[in-house]
């Protein structure tokens, strides 16, 4: 039994904010910088959270608010190179479109934004937190309740709000009950072998390569470490991939005609991710608003995963300053909605780059000689490369 949220020793927020990765503490910066008052919980520690890798290519379109760090040091890549055939062709999407991708690692970016919730803006959070529970979030007076890890004792946080940006497994996700959850679920069938290697990167842009024996990825990290992609069974066992098969399969899959060769270096992670996306609608259930990958999660096809989760949290954040501070209730009735929009177009891109990259190596001819001609159209035809290139940088007007 809770105190109640009266008594003068009972702690209370206006917002609580589950999870310290990119959009809560997105939400946490935007509240702040408001002068609206909120606690971010974290179940990690600082230096975990700022050292986990992750995601690193950022769309134009959602970088607004973050820390200057980023537009400071963010490599700008406004090209990309397709491989098949045998040959490259390179995508000038900047051309077409005026717009540009940031290649900012995810670590960089969540320290860039700790530091300034934290240190810069004076904002609380607490990290190593344990048993994080939401309560009562179908009534106006829900409240958030963790395990201190100093004390090993359970505090309680009382609040108006509670914004969810603790990820896919998380216990936002979690509080909303199966029947108002509406899972809708695509599994692609295929898996990722994704590799960090402590090795320059081999090419000025990412690289798509388009292979009989499956997909190839190459995106820059930073000066010294690459990212790249293997297409494999779902499900595979990294173990089967050692050093020499990796660095095989990735010259065979990404060779092509004056290509220079790769910079091979030691790998430093290798995981298998099974592709899968999924969007449990709606967004939200009573006082909680979920953020990122707990209301629908993109695999890394599209590298569309971090930009919803900014776009969520941009909505989210201001929302929520929007009633705090001026009672305008239109944000936060419409935010499921205008972020679900914005997802399901993304969940399509996904579904229809899906096709292009794994197409070639269905072991159905049919299927990849039509794979080959979408790929062909995007170089051929300059209406359906405007096209790709919209939905590649979430550069439409509206959603």
């Amino acid at each position: 039994m809770f105190p109640s949220p009266h008594a003068p020793s009972v702690e209370r927020r206006p917002v609580v904010v589950v999870g310290a990765g990119p959009a809560g503490l997105t939400v946490g910066n935007i509240l702040r910088a408001a002068a609206v008052d909120c606690v971010v919980l974290e179940t990690e520690s600082r230096e975990f959270i700022e050292t986990r890798p992750r995601a690193g290519v950022i769309e134009e379109g959602a970088v607004r608010g973050l820390a200057a760090g980023l537009l400071a040091r963010a490599q700008v890549h406004d090209e990309c190179e397709f491989r098949f055939g045998g040959e490259r062709y390179r995508f000038r999407y900047h051309e077409l479109t005026a717009r540009h991708h940031y290649v900012y690692p995810q670590p960089l970016l969540v320290t860039d934004l700790v530091r300034e919730y934290a240190d810069v803006r004076g904002g609380d959070i607490r990290f190593g937190v344990r048993e994080v529970r939401l309560h009562d979030l179908e009534t106006d007076r829900p409240a958030v309740s963790y395990l201190c890890p100093e004390t090993g004792e359970r505090r309680v946080v009382h609040c108006d709000f509670v914004a969810g940006c603790d990820g896919a497994r998380g216990v936002s996700r979690e509080a909303v009950p199966a029947w108002r959850a509406r899972l809708a679920r695509r599994d692609h069938g295929i898996g990722w072998l994704a590799l960090l290697a402590e090795a320059p990167p081999s090419a000025d842009c990412v690289v798509f390569g388009v292979h009989p024996r499956g997909f190839a990825g190459h995106m820059a990290r930073s000066p010294e470490v690459t990212r790249y992609y293997l297409q494999c069974a779902p499900g595979d066992d990294p173990e089967n991939w050692p050093h020499d098969r990796v660095w095989a399969e990735l010259r065979a899959r990404l060779g092509a005609a004056g290509a220079q060769p790769l910079a091979e270096g030691r790998l430093i992670e290798k995981r298998v991710l099974d592709m899968h996306n999924y969007v449990v609608p709606p967004m939200v259930f009573g006082r909680l608003f979920l953020a990122g990958d707990g209301a629908h999660l993109t695999a890394p096809i599209a590298a569309k995963g971090l930009n919803l989760a900014l776009h969520d949290a941009f909505l989210l954040g201001d929302a929520l300053v929007a009633l705090i501070t001026g009672g305008d209730t239109d944000g936060l009735a419409g935010y499921s909605a205008a972020c679900l929009r914005r997802a399901w177009d993304y969940q399509e891109f996904s579904e229809w780059l899906s096709g292009i990259y794994h197409g070639t190596a269905s072991g159905d001819r049919y299927h990849a000689a039509t794979t080959l001609a979408r790929l062909r159209r995007l170089f051929t035809s300059p209406a359906a490369a405007r096209a790709f290139a919209e939905q590649y940088l979430g550069a439409a007007d509206a959603y």
